[in-house]
């Protein structure tokens, strides 16, 4: 395989939600190095390709008494707001003009995952979603601290229910394993005692604002992996971060989520040493030019919101601007993977856990319901002897297989199956 176009294809497709029609051919001839420049450099300001109105996602106050008249009206507004947020944030991602502060926003969402099914206020999320990409590409132990006072991640964690007479756990636990850390760095005792320190924080549900009580807190000393200190939400940070498991936990979560959810991490991994100072784009920009991205075995599989924003890019689809949004979100449903909605604290799978005959049928009706949107006017204009190929360059794709392209010849006058046999391959599946 051209190794050129291997490692082009993965800088659009890892480091943003894939090409769009054009750009994928006009960055082979950039080079792999000015690409991976651009592409791994977020501008200063987020610009789309058409305007994007921010959701008016507001406090809706307390959920009213059961079987009173403002139930219904409460339920439509908590139903319209979590809707027009999941749509505004899908056509951020597939409208950006620089798919790298969305798709690190994605990552971060993953990481410090938070389910608006616990919460069941939209206003908390939003909040916590800007928290993320304003912190996406920044310093990590600030987006350490920013989401310690993030009133959805501690809702969902319950810290507000952790007081000095009894510490919850939950926070805790998860700071250390899922979110700076990682599994087996700490003890139970430690456990223990960073709960004790995590106490006193209050939340209001339908804002996600935080406080700190102090009559509910406990400012005594800890010991915690071996420091004995009063530590506050920031001094946790501050120590927690500055570890070097943190370092090589970060790294190891970067090299899960961009390049490979089965083949272990190697040591020499640049991510790490770049992620010395903490800074997140410098372990981005590291990994974007490490030797493993252009190593074959190297393979990824799209989760599906990542291959729904890619096909929407590639068919120049707005999200919120298709049939209906319910449909929309029963097909994200069925592939499992709904945007604010994670199944768990640990976030979404990865890998094969996406590859299912199931998830296989999910996807080409998902396919066909968008292909139906689209006029794919760039496939057209493809001269029919050059489909085949120049389609690869279309979507991104650094090859395709004997097999898709015996496929795609067989559908070469009908550019609906064409795109449909495409979308559906092996090759645009997975992030060769």
């Amino acid at each position: 395989m051209n190794t050129k176009r291997l490692e082009t294809s993965r800088l659009f497709h890892r480091f943003g939600f894939g090409p769009r029609p054009g750009e994928y051919s006009q960055a082979l001839k950039d080079g792999v190095d000015a690409t991976r420049i651009r592409l791994t450099t977020a501008p200063a300001t987020q610009t789309t390709i058409s305007p994007i109105a921010l959701p008016e996602i507001t406090d809706l106050g307390k959920r009213p008494e059961p079987n009173t008249p403002e139930v219904v009206p409460f339920a439509i507004a908590m139903r319209t707001q979590e809707q027009q947020m999941g749509l505004w944030w899908l056509d951020m991602m597939a409208l950006s003009d620089h798919g790298l502060t969305e798709r690190m926003t994605w990552f971060w969402h993953g990481h410090w995952a938070t389910s608006i099914q616990k919460l069941n206020y939209p206003l908390p999320m939003f909040n916590q979603n800007k928290t993320l990409r304003a912190q996406s590409l920044g310093n990590f132990n600030t987006m350490v601290k920013a989401m310690l006072n993030d009133g959805a991640l501690q809702l969902w964690l319950d810290g507000q229910d952790s007081t000095a007479k009894a510490p919850n756990e939950n926070l805790g636990r998860e700071l250390m394993e899922l979110f700076v850390l990682g599994v087996n760095r700490y003890t139970e005792d430690d456990v223990k005692a960073i709960s004790r320190a995590l106490t006193g924080y209050q939340v209001v549900r339908s804002t996600g604002l935080v406080s700190i009580n102090q009559g509910r807190r406990d400012a005594n000393p800890v010991t915690l992996l071996g420091t004995t200190a009063s530590f506050t939400g920031d001094s946790l940070s501050d120590f927690l971060v500055a570890r070097d498991d943190c370092a090589t936990f970060i790294a190891e979560r970067l090299w899960y989520r961009f390049i490979s959810s089965t083949e272990p991490m190697p040591a020499t991994f640049s991510a790490k040493s770049a992620f010395a100072t903490r800074d997140i784009s410098a372990a981005i920009k590291a990994m974007a030019a490490d030797p493993s991205m252009q190593d074959l075995k190297y393979a990824l599989v799209k989760s599906p919101v990542e291959w729904f924003i890619s096909a929407c890019r590639a068919l120049e689809l707005t999200p919120s601007k298709l049939q209906t949004p319910t449909q929309l979100a029963s097909y994200l449903d069925k592939l499992g993977q709904v945007p604010f909605n994670p199944p768990n604290v640990g976030g979404w799978p990865a890998g094969e856990a996406w590859l299912s005959s199931a998830t296989a049928q999910y996807r080409l009706a998902f396919a066909a319901w968008l292909i139906k949107q689209s006029n794919l006017d760039f496939l057209n204009q493809i001269p029919r002897d050059s489909r085949v190929l120049k389609s690869a360059d279309w979507l991104g794709v650094p090859e395709w297989s004997a097999r898709t392209q015996s496929a795609l010849r067989t559908a070469l006058d009908d550019p609906t199956q064409f795109t449909l046999l495409a979308l559906c391959s092996p090759e645009y599946i997975v992030s060769a």
